[in-house]
């Protein structure tokens, strides 16, 4: 009898870890691809995916562990899990697996109002090297418990990677991302709530930019090309609406997406960022500053700069991160001056960062 006992006992196991697996098909998840085939691929029931993703259906996920399996190929594809996901915000990991060995193979992100900000979070912080292999599936990890996460890739006994999560832990969906051009195959999907157990959570903390401006007003949206007239800005400054401020975030920059949505049907993709340098003199003033994708710097209605920080604008592997590499002199008068930031984003993190290399007889106001 206690054989007995011992054997249903771990029938009834196996059963329930067997049955973690989620089925792929169209009762268990919402398909949203160009293209998309449920097969046996590489000896596992797999879907292969062609510039989609897969939403599991009635998630409401918070806590616990999600787990797949993916086969990678050696292009830009970005697969990944996003969880949390509530409208245009969510907690990201995805894998660049174009970029095998290298410091950045992979990404851990936010989703803040539609934009993932790489440019931002990135850095040992949020990414690890990772040598990829291109002829086997690979096992993704993700434990989530409360604001913190891990991941560990191909059945690793201690985390990839730790790290600290970015919006206030709500319920919300899990989606997983498959290829881009060529597809890519997905299989295997697992997700336990009850499995919230971290290990040996240290994730590595940034140092921040000391001085920095600690926050920036935010105006409404407004056309790029509206800036190309060097006439009209006055008009286009009297006609903007305040939005509120927004803090420097990863002392590092302000994330200017916490406050404008990008992509909500209505033309533009720029904004001011606007500070207000009390000066107790005429006087020279240093600034040195940060942005992302582009940026027009207008000091009392006049433009004074014009520059370019996006992806790939510098050289081909360039990021596009946010830190303090560009600066100019600002020829400050006696009290109020206006110092608007125009930013214009595409993707990757829309940013505004500054500060003063001397600040002595300057005040800061909004």
């Amino acid at each position: 009898m206690k054989k007995l006992i011992m054997l249903f006992s771990f029938f009834v196991i196996a059963s329930s870890f067997s049955q973690n697996i989620i089925p792929l098909d169209t009762v268990h998840w919402n398909i949203k691809a160009q293209s998309y085939v449920v097969e046996t691929y590489k000896g596992k029931k797999s879907i292969y995916v062609q510039r989609g993703s897969i939403i599991l259906k009635d998630a409401q996920f918070i806590n616990g562990t999600i787990e797949f399996d993916v086969y990678l190929k050696e292009e830009q594809a970005f697969p990944g899990v996003g969880f949390r996901v509530v409208g245009a915000n969510a907690e990201l990991f995805f894998l660049r697996s174009h970029l095998s060995g290298k410091a950045d193979a992979n990404q851990a992100a936010p989703k803040v109002n539609g934009i993932t900000p790489f440019q931002l979070n990135f850095g040992p912080k949020y990414s690890f090297p990772y040598s990829y292999k291109y002829d086997d599936w690979t096992h993704v990890k993700v434990v989530v418990n409360n604001n913190k996460a891990q991941v560990f890739l191909d059945y690793a006994d201690k985390p990839n990677l730790s790290w600290y999560l970015t919006h206030t832990p709500v319920k919300g969906g899990i989606v997983i991302r498959g290829g881009r051009f060529s597809g890519i195959h997905l299989a295997d999907v697992k997700v336990d709530k009850e499995a919230t157990t971290l290990v040996d959570f240290n994730p590595i903390e940034r140092e921040p930019i000391e001085g920095l401006i600690p926050q920036w007003e935010i105006s409404d949206k407004f056309e790029e090309k509206l800036l190309s007239n060097p006439n009209n800005l006055n008009e286009l400054i009297k006609n903007r609406n305040w939005q509120g401020k927004v803090k420097v975030e990863e002392g590092t920059a302000a994330n200017i997406s916490r406050i404008q949505l990008l992509r909500n049907g209505k033309p533009g993709n720029t904004v001011f960022a606007k500070i207000v340098i009390n000066s107790n003199k005429d006087q020279l003033k240093f600034f040195e500053f940060g942005y992302s994708d582009r940026v027009v710097a207008i000091l009392n209605g006049n433009p004074i700069y014009s520059g370019t920080n996006k992806w790939r604008s510098r050289d081909y592997r360039y990021l596009g991160t946010v830190g303090l590499f560009d600066g100019i002199y600002l020829n400050l008068k006696k009290g109020k001056n206006e110092l608007l930031m125009a930013v214009s984003e595409d993707f990757g993190g829309w940013l505004i960062t500054g500060k003063f290399k001397n600040d002595e007889g300057i005040k800061i106001s909004y």
